[in-house]
């Protein structure tokens, strides 16, 4: 018994030893390596984020650069602008094409009108007459009736409705205002000119919407 003990002694000796002999051999904290000096000697980052084998562009290709994309800028804001243009003129047309649609949106019934006036307007000259042949007071009241309902419905229609009468007589024959039934040539004049209105005309607002026809002399020479 005495031998095994004094062997197990001698083994935990050497195996203490051994210990004591891998620890001496090992490295210890001061001579491990500075973790901070395997960071500064890693190559594997670079200044301002890129890799060591990146190179940056120099001054002139960064000059280039930016120019392009002030020219690209440039652009983007000219084609803003010409878009906002055209979106302003398509505003304004449709505000007109509304107000147009609104100012003339009684032009069909106005014209149905219109024929009813020439009939007021051939009664009156009727009634003219008759009371100048027979000096009636009856036909002059009669007269003056008719015409005052004539006047109050054509006030009411230019008040109301923009529609307006012109006379054509006298003036420079116009194909845009003036319709030309009968033609006479005259060396008193220089360019044509109506002479006489056979129906008047009519405009809504500033359209003609029915020419007067008339009688127009025209100069002998063209």
């Amino acid at each position: 018994m005495e031998e095994t003990a004094q062997t197990d002694t001698e083994a935990l000796d050497e195996a203490g030893e051994a210990a004591a002999h891998q620890a001496n051999d090992g490295n210890t904290p001061n001579d491990r390596e500075n973790p901070a000096e395997i960071r500064a000697e890693s190559p594997d980052s670079a200044p301002n984020g890129g890799s060591e084998g990146e190179e940056w562009p120099d001054e002139a290709n960064l000059d280039a650069r930016i120019a392009e994309l002030e020219a690209q800028l440039a652009e983007s804001r000219d084609q803003l602008l010409r878009k906002a243009a055209d979106f302003e003129n398509f505003r304004k047309r449709m505000n007109q094409d509304k107000q147009n649609a609104i100012d003339f949106a009684n032009q069909s019934l106005l014209l149905d009108i219109i024929p009813v006036i020439d009939d007021f307007e051939r009664a009156i000259q009727s009634a003219e007459g008759s009371v100048e042949l027979t000096g009636l007071p009856a036909g002059k009241a009669m007269l003056d009736g008719i015409a005052m309902i004539e006047k109050r419905l054509t006030s009411q229609l230019e008040a109301k409705w923009g529609l307006k009468r012109f006379n054509a007589a006298g003036e420079p024959f116009d194909p845009n205002r003036h319709e030309a039934m009968m033609m006479e040539k005259s060396p008193e004049v220089r360019e044509p000119v109506v002479q006489e209105d056979f129906v008047k005309g009519y405009m809504l607002k500033d359209r003609v919407i029915r020419a007067a026809k008339v009688k127009v002399i025209m100069p002998e020479k063209e």
